[in-house]
């Protein structure tokens, strides 16, 4: 069973999730956006063992604590390569909101339109969800009925285009796509504000 601390971090309120397995202790820590010491101090405090850092995307809102937290614990981080480009280049991370020019790094890179992960206990689909940016990623555990939708898919929103490379067109393609066939009490765990579900957004998202 997959038990799920939200962490809310940094200036725009990103959404941090330390996902668990209940069983062995092992987690995943997915989209550390900044404060690497109050991840480290909770994975520390509940003595959990992390087997990787997941990002959905490369802005620097969701990637800045990434490093940090996998050197600690001796861990990688994964990306699908076409983020590559976005982690690497400031114009393109959009770390000049907080006027700093950040260049980050990942570890592995998930390929193509959809990668599969064994980690933690449990299998990840991986679903490249393209729109928001380049090489977005969400992350889907079916076993558990989670989907972590970081800024492709809100409660009745979606992510914004007017980023670098960001599409409309192409953001509620891939959510139509990859997104709205998934159960309808699939729980949506996004990347800023509240949780939802498929059903909910797709009755209700007035971008769909």
């Amino acid at each position: 069973m997959m038990t799920v601390k939200e962490f809310q971090v940094g200036l725009v309120g990103t959404n941090c999730f330390v996902a668990v397995n209940s069983e062995t202790k092992e987690a995943l820590v997915i989209d550390p956006g900044d404060q690497a010491a109050v991840m480290i101090g909770h994975i520390q405090k509940k003595q959990l063992h992390p087997a990787a850092v997941l990002l959905t995307h490369g802005h620097f809102d969701h990637c800045m604590a990434a490093q940090e937290v996998a050197e600690h614990f001796g861990i990688s981080v994964y990306v699908h390569e076409d983020e590559k480009e976005t982690m690497e280049n400031p114009a393109y991370n959009c770390c000049g909101m907080i006027g700093r020019n950040l260049v980050f790094h990942a570890d592995k890179y998930f390929h193509g339109e959809k990668d599969q992960l064994s980690l933690a206990g449990f299998e990840i689909d991986v679903l490249h969800t393209p729109g928001h940016t380049i090489g977005g990623v969400c992350f889907y555990v079916q076993s558990e009925g989670i989907l972590f939708s970081g800024d492709t898919l809100f409660c009745e929103s979606v992510g914004r285009t007017d980023f670098p490379k960001g599409s409309m067109s192409q953001l509620v393609r891939s959510i139509q796509e990859k997104l709205l066939p998934l159960p309808d009490d699939t729980k949506v765990l996004p990347g800023h504000g509240e949780w939802t579900t498929i059903g909910k957004e797709r009755r209700y998202n007035p971008f769909l």
